[in-house]
């Protein structure tokens, strides 16, 4: 049907039309505003507030007298990424990753092979930024992509369970488009 006929169509035959071939959109956030979604089960999260006055900001990174994770702090480092790019997919089988955004803004895209998990075989992700600053940890044998979605390059400070081991990094890839993981980046750069 050509744009000259959809003219000529009563208005409510339009509107059935179009409704007929539209996907209503499904609740993502309960009326209280808290997220429907479910998330690979054992990532948690530990909210850190920013304080601000005239002449800028100040906020916690990690305080283990918070007791967000049962862990100690032993090593951290910090990366990139820059926009529009993806570093993934990576699983960790002896360390859990505990992310805190610096700047910018990343989706961590999670898919749960565990067997033993409730959550397994499914794919889950977090926005993460730095307007809505927290720890978030990424439990061990979770696949696990970053994808900066914004606009600037995005710094992340990662906190890992235990040190690098350089003789035998605890690193496994598969490629960002792999058939394994059911999640499609839809063009986006990055390995």
């Amino acid at each position: 049907m050509n744009t000259e006929s959809f003219r000529r169509l009563p208005e409510r035959d339009l509107l059935n039309l179009t409704l007929s071939s539209a996907i209503r959109d499904k609740a993502t956030v309960s009326p209280g505003g808290v997220p429907l979604a479910r998330l690979a089960d054992g990532v948690t999260f530990y909210d850190v507030p920013t304080h601000r006055d005239d002449r800028g900001s100040v906020f916690e990174v990690f305080d283990p007298r918070k007791n967000w994770h049962p862990d100690p702090l032993v090593f951290c480092y910090c990366f990139t990424i820059r926009p529009g790019y993806v570093k993934g997919w990576g699983l960790h089988k002896l360390h859990e990753d505990r992310y805190f955004v610096l700047s910018g803004e990343m989706k961590v895209v999670l898919y749960d092979v565990r067997p033993e998990s409730p959550t397994y075989g499914e794919i889950s992700a977090v926005v993460l930024t730095a307007d809505n600053r927290r720890l978030m940890n990424i439990p061990r044998n979770v696949w696990h992509a970053d994808h900066n979605i914004g606009g600037s390059e995005v710094i992340i400070i990662n906190f890992p369970t235990i040190q690098y081991d350089y003789a035998s990094p605890d690193k496994y890839r598969l490629p960002i488009d792999t058939p394994l993981v059911p999640y499609d980046f839809k063009g986006a750069k990055g390995w």
